[in-house]
């Protein structure tokens, strides 16, 4: 089969790694791509939100089956437009990647049906925002803006200044455009942090193995929201008797209520979610593979990705053989440009990489990079993402931070305590 990747980061990088154990791929083709993708796919010159310029892509090049990875094209409706010319995908249509696209949206749907999460307020304009702040007066508290924001679009505020200086930036200043219309305001929670994707055909739901994101800049959780500097899995947080909780009260009623709103789910739900003393609750819903817990899910699938792919968009998935690598752990460390996720400089050589952007020391997922010159060099926030397979968590670290230590660029950075929280549970 011919088979499209759509974006360009790390996820997308996992994804391709993982299509090209199948035996049914002939060719895979990645657009845009990145550098190192390029070691393992074609890339195509498009921009992963060129619906147009995509569609007439797969028809000319017999493309069999493509993979829309990032938020961006699924809530502007790319899986629609490849199905209209009759290539089939995964990802959701663009009905149901609301669930992502519209933090209001997906928030009034767990109230109508009853999917545990944190209680909240809906605001279109910063005077009342502001108002209900001052009634309100607990803190930590957090914002959130309406719609897509590159994941930087939640701020936990500490205290009123904080918390109005979020809305202003948010609705008034439209640091995120268009995405900060609406905002939502809610409950701080507590407890830890499990992410949890999930293969869904819109009948049956398969979790896939749990996994901990590392969201902030600096070591010990300080410094500021990344897109993520580094995953483990299992989450050890993620116990059977949780797991049992999230498939009755979170996962099932989640497909069976985009169901009853006529918003068939088929794709990969991420269900970020907090174990809070009275319970997992729903932090947020994405509409597609996470980054980087892709980088650390993927490498423990042992069944065939194309499969499992095929199945969902032919809502065959509860046939389908979907099975996890059991005794083994996974970690990805992330080694970012200085300055992520601020300003931060491109184009610096990155040395301690082979001709295809490898290391023989851990799988290197490329996130931003460029192959110009005959060198790998920086082309984004963050780079590189570096992850091993061991049979325990300390072993896998231990290999992902060796294979971090032999590899070098101006400016690198990375957090040295990924996993730490896992390992003192």
């Amino acid at each position: 089969m011919n088979i499209l990747v759509i974006g360009s980061g790390g996820r997308e990088h996992a994804i391709i790694k993982k299509l090209k154990e199948s035996k049914k791929v002939s060719k895979i083709y990645a657009a845009p791509g990145n550098g190192g993708i390029s070691k393992d796919a074609e890339c195509v010159n498009i921009g992963a939100c060129d619906i147009e310029k995509m569609t007439s892509f797969c028809v000319d090049n017999n493309i069999d089956f493509a993979v829309v990875a990032p938020d961006d094209p699924l809530v502007l409706g790319m899986v629609d437009a490849l199905n209209q010319k009759g290539i089939k995908t995964f990802g959701p249509n663009k009905a149901a990647a609301t669930l992502e696209g519209s933090k209001v949206f997906s928030k009034d749907l767990m109230k109508k049906y009853g999917i545990p999460t944190a209680e909240y307020e809906v605001f279109d304009n910063p005077e009342n925002a502001i108002a209900y702040l001052k009634t309100k007066n607990s803190y930590p508290i957090v914002i959130k803006a309406d719609g897509l924001a590159l994941g930087k679009g939640v701020i936990i505020a500490e205290s009123f200044d904080e918390a109005e200086s979020a809305v202003i930036s948010i609705m008034k200043d439209k640091q995120f455009g268009e995405s900060g219309n609406n905002i939502v305001i809610e409950e701080f929670l507590t407890g830890p942090e499990v992410s949890v994707l999930s293969f869904t055909d819109g009948k049956t739901i398969i979790p896939m193995v749990s996994s901990m994101d590392h969201k902030r800049a600096l070591d010990n959780d300080k410094g500021l929201n990344t897109g993520g500097m580094g995953t483990v899995a299992p989450n050890p947080h993620y116990t059977p008797e949780v797991a049992k909780v999230c498939m009755d009260t979170i996962f099932l009623p989640t497909v069976e209520a985009m169901n009853k709103e006529g918003r068939k789910f088929k794709g990969c739900i991420f269900f970020g979610l907090m174990i809070t003393p009275k319970g997992p609750k729903v932090i947020e819903y994405n509409c597609r593979f996470g980054d980087p817990e892709t980088q650390v899910v993927l490498p423990l699938l042992e069944s065939d990705l194309l499969e499992i792919f095929e199945a969902v968009y032919n809502e065959t998935l509860s046939e389908c053989e979907v099975k996890f690598s059991e005794n083994k752990s996974a970690a990805c460390v992330v080694v970012a440009s200085g300055g992520y996720p601020l300003s931060y400089e491109k184009g610096k050589v990155i040395n301690g990489l082979d001709e295809n952007g490898q290391s023989d020391k851990a799988i290197v997922y490329h996130a931003g990079t460029k192959f110009e010159d005959n060198q790998f060099k920086t082309n984004g926030g963050r780079v590189l993402g570096l992850t091993n397979v061991a049979d325990t968590l300390q072993e896998a670290l231990d290999k992902s931070y060796e294979a971090v230590h032999s590899i070098s660029f101006d400016k690198m950075h990375y957090r040295k305590d990924i996993g730490k929280r896992a390992l003192n549970k």
